[in-house]
């Protein structure tokens, strides 16, 4: 019998397709460089190259009992090699995209986390900062900003005139801004 390299790309076929591993070893030599300098060419990855073609050979030999040639051998090949770049180049696209979403979501998620701590730690300091006004003057506010009643009606719901009620919400915002302008720069500033 002739040597395997002496055989044509039709014969090696049949022979692969029969399971002879020789024949397949002769495929592989013959075409795995020519392969990885096409695949290479369009990824310019020799790693993500090596790996493409590794896995066409080992399909090949995996699925080398269906094996149905309607051209040649290298058309074949060639045409496995092109199908597998454009599965990696898309699944790399939908990678970098799926990244990317992520990304922009995580930074989105950090901003939102963080303004939403600062919030709470603003409220918290408002409140906190309220409730050591003195009594008359934090019932008076809390009525005035939490409650939403008008200087009048707080007036008339504790018996007081409307500048008593006026002068104690002043007052205390007065007090509040010197007290939380500090905390807010710090919080919201940095």
């Amino acid at each position: 019998m002739n040597s395997y390299g002496e055989l044509t790309d039709n014969e090696l076929a049949c022979l692969l397709k029969a399971g002879d591993n020789i024949a397949y070893t002769e495929i592989y030599n013959r075409y795995h460089g020519k392969l990885y300098i096409h695949v290479f060419n369009k990824l310019h990855s020799r790693e993500d190259s090596r790996d493409i073609i590794h896995d066409l050979f080992i399909s090949l030999w995996q699925n080398h009992t269906e094996l149905e040639l309607k051209t040649t051998l290298s058309a074949y090949l060639y045409t496995a090699a092109r199908y597998r770049v454009f599965d990696f180049i898309s699944h790399r696209q939908v990678e970098s995209k799926y990244y990317n979403s992520l990304k922009v979501f995580i930074d989105q998620g950090e901003y939102i986390t963080d303004h939403k701590v600062r919030e709470r730690e603003l409220l918290e300091q408002i409140d906190k900062e309220i409730s050591a006004l003195p009594a008359k003057m934090r019932e008076i506010f809390n009525l005035s900003r939490k409650e939403n009643l008008s200087h009048k009606q707080i007036a008339i719901q504790l018996d007081l005139s409307v500048q008593t009620v006026k002068k104690q919400v002043n007052n205390a915002l007065k007090v509040l801004r010197v007290k939380l302008g500090i905390f807010i720069f710090v919080a919201f500033c940095l």
